[in-house]
């Protein structure tokens, strides 16, 4: 077994790595600067954790979602892997002692958001902090035409500068061919190295429908496909309104979007997760690093903006390669609210340069000051201050993000946290000359472990059932702790939060790139024609036109989507068993691709075999291994 299957099995508990996943690292441990292009459930972040263990220093990881990059650390934490993170929200004591344990090497990974970047403390510590593995999630982010641009993105390039040795694994799960360049030229790869599973899934049957009655559409779909799923809807009101709607009609249902509090969140999305409830209708919001391998489907009751956003979605279902159904919904409405929001989503200059500006004063910034500056900010609450339309405000919003001004976060669970200040005997004396408070320092001292090194995330009603006392009581303790400078005590908070990226300018001296502007709007536009075509077109399969999209042109029909299903040939049962017969005596000799059964078979019809190979598949006679080779159950 070698070194890095023995980590994977200590670590993880897995025999063996997924398809590619084992290239892609043996490539990092050679110091190639690598791209790692895997489908959603493709298992990218072991591509750079398993290595980042193998090697002798620290893993540097940039992601752009708070919440994702929260849980990797929690799951690292649980296997007894020393991690840490640094994103917007923090004080700067919390980023301090962070990176002071970076720096001596008491983290093998820490993860950044990437807005820290330009932050003075990285880029002071960066090169004593023995960096051996830069990992860049959500890549396609780097890229201006990709669909989630973030210009603070650009800064890795900087970053690297002052580590020039230490290789890049840049991971992403939808890109298209323009963005895979563009992403290597932006890391500055020293030469192009790309690792590319395909995003085809055989076991996924794409369906599109034009339907006026979409809820009862929905019923048949979900009496008629057994097991979990998932309703995506833009509006976070009709999220509930439609999980009513299902308990109506006796299936099991719950809601779930940004706006709901991290406590509810996070139990819906259990009770989801475990079965408890059927089905979770949701925003955009809920998915993002859940891998839950039983989902049979997954329906889109609006059209999404464009084809990753949809491919990301629609790819939740099936994880377990068993057939799962990804189906979209729409109406003659949905194709004009799709351009009515792109108009939405590009407003005037000027219009911008005055949210900007009402920005200003609402968090009380004199001209000059403001960089790194993070406020709790409700949207509502500020649209109805200034008197500003809500979805053109966020779109405004939106744009000075992509500019580089701003950074917003949806509102997020931050726990209360503390750390011991003073030395332990600095503590000793306390507790002597302040025996009122003896107690409580010695709970907390058997509670928690690392309390004088690290912050540590606190559970007062937990503490206060262990002390016998009032929460109230509790944090009264904590407080006054924290008054005394014994510990420095930062109570949980849970809000949206708007970061000011840079010092407040004049609003004369906003400058709004009319060329990325221009360039911003006619790449929305390709992506909102893509969806359109990919949602009206019924001349193509549904699969080969998302394969076409990522890039791979020469993909075989699926054999299952609504079009594949128009056209499937009516096999008699000589000509199925005929077809039958040869699938299996390929696949007794080895698993094979559907490519490479296509060729062995050279003079069999192309839709008759993919609609024995289907056939075969739903019937468990062949199953559907993780590199996409069909094998014969024998």
């Amino acid at each position: 077994m070698t070194e890095l299957h023995k980590i994977l099995q200590h670590y993880w508990g897995y025999p063996q790595f997924r398809a590619l996943q084992e290239d892609i690292i043996q490539s990092v441990m050679k110091g190639n600067d690598t791209l790692a292009l895997l489908p959603t459930g493709g298992g990218k972040s072991l591509c750079f954790q398993v290595p980042g263990l193998a090697l002798p220093g620290l893993t540097l990881v940039i992601s752009p979602l708070i919440a994702l990059m929260k849980d990797q650390v929690e799951n690292l934490k649980k296997r007894n892997i020393k991690a840490s993170a640094i994103y917007s929200g923090m004080n700067a004591r919390e980023i301090s002692n962070v990176i002071d344990n970076a720096v001596n090497e008491n983290l093998k990974f820490l993860y950044i958001s990437p807005e820290r970047l330009k932050s003075d403390l990285i880029t002071l510590n960066i090169e004593a902090m023995k960096v051996s593995l830069l990992a860049v999630d959500e890549a396609h982010c780097i890229s201006q035409w990709g669909y989630d641009f973030r210009p603070p993105y650009l800064e890795i390039a900087e970053i690297r500068k002052r580590i020039p040795t230490v290789p890049v694994i840049a991971l992403t799960a939808t890109a298209t061919p323009d963005v895979v360049v563009d992403i290597q030229q932006k890391l500055g790869f020293k030469k192009n190295n790309l690792f590319q599973k395909s995003f085809a899934r055989p076991n996924l049957t794409y369906l599109v429908y034009k339907e006026e009655d979409k809820y009862g559409k929905l019923l048949k779909i979900i009496n008629g496909v057994k097991g979990t799923g998932i309703v995506y809807v833009r509006n976070r009101k009709r999220t509930r309104e439609i999980a009513e709607f299902l308990q109506r009609n006796s299936i099991s249902a719950t809601w779930y979007h940004a706006g709901l509090t991290s406590d509810l969140r996070d139990k819906r999305q259990q009770q989801w997760v475990n079965n408890e409830v059927r089905v979770i209708v949701a925003t955009n919001a809920f998915g993002m690093g859940i891998d839950k391998p039983d989902v049979r489907w997954v329906v889109h009751l609006d059209i999404p903006d464009n084809l990753e956003a949809y491919f990301q979605e629609a790819g939740r279902g099936g994880r377990d390669l068993l057939r799962s159904y990804a189906v979209l919904l729409y109406d003659d409405q949905d194709i004009l609210n799709l351009d009515r929001n792109l108009a939405l989503s590009f407003p005037d200059i000027q219009f911008i340069r005055s949210v900007y500006q009402a920005l200003m004063n609402f968090a009380a910034l004199p001209i000059g000051t403001g960089r790194d500056k993070t406020i709790d900010f409700d949207l509502p609450e500020f649209c109805s201050h200034y008197r500003f339309d809500p979805a053109i405000t966020f779109s405004a919003l939106q744009l000075l993000e992509k500019e580089g001004y701003i950074l917003m976060n949806e509102a997020f669970h931050s726990p209360s946290k503390m750390i011991i200040k003073v030395s332990k005997e600095d503590l000793y004396r306390f507790q002597v000359e302040n025996s009122k408070y003896d107690g409580l320092v010695k709970l907390l001292l058997r509670s928690y472990s690392g309390l004088f090194t690290t912050y540590v995330a606190l559970n007062e009603k937990a503490l206060a059932r262990k002390a016998g006392i009032m929460p109230d009581q509790l944090v009264y303790g904590l407080n006054k702790l924290h008054s005394f400078e014994i510990i420095d005590y930062i109570p949980q908070a849970e809000h949206p939060q708007l970061v000011f990226l840079i010092p407040h300018l004049p609003a004369k001296d906003l400058h709004i790139s009319k060329k990325n502007y221009r360039d911003r709007k006619e790449m929305a536009k390709k992506r909102l024609e893509a969806v359109k075509e990919y949602v009206q077109d019924t001349s193509q399969c549904r699969s080969r036109m998302l394969l076409a999209y990522f890039g791979e042109k020469s993909a075989l029909p699926c054999g299952t989507c609504d079009f594949c299903r128009r056209k499937k040939p009516d096999l008699g049962p000589l000509i199925y068993e005929a077809i039958a017969v040869r699938v299996k005596k390929l696949l007794l000799e080895r698993p094979c691709t559907i490519d490479e059964i296509f060729s062995e078979a050279y003079d069999v019809n192309e839709d008759q075999l993919l609609h024995v190979m289907q056939y075969l598949l739903d019937n468990k006679t062949v199953t559907l291994l993780s590199d996409l080779r069909y094998q014969w159950i024998k």
